[in-house]
């Protein structure tokens, strides 16, 4: 059976980008992530570990925002493989990372990439 987690709207500040001054002044990003697993067990037991903690998510998402990247798409794929190597239970998931008003020569709300494995 395939059942599915989501924790999504992560609120971040973060220091991504290419330009010199993205690293010097941040942005605000918003991460939103999906997990599929089977959490059947969980659901009779009402036992935490017989399921994936979003606490632990957002944990993971937040530490992984922390460390300065130039690109979203590296920062994305480190969120991924942290959470497929430290939570047990995962059999596919999904990333979104987005940039809000990011520094490009237009009138744009936000970028984003997706990741789904």
């Amino acid at each position: 059976m395939k059942h599915t987690i989501e924790v999504n709207g992560i609120k971040l500040y973060a220091y991504h980008g290419c330009l010199p001054e993205e690293g010097k002044i941040g942005g605000h990003y918003l991460v939103d992530v999906s997990v599929d697993t089977d959490f059947v067990k969980a659901t009779q037991t009402d036992d935490l570990s017989k399921t994936v903690d979003y606490v632990s998510i957002n944990a993971i998402v937040k530490e992984e925002m922390a460390i300065r990247s130039k690109l979203i798409e590296h920062v994305g794929q480190r969120i991924v493989n942290r959470l497929k190597n430290e939570l047990k239970g995962i059999v596919g998931i999904q990333i979104k990372v987005t940039k809000l008003t990011p520094p490009i020569n237009g009138d744009v709300d936000n970028v984003a990439i997706i990741i789904s494995e």
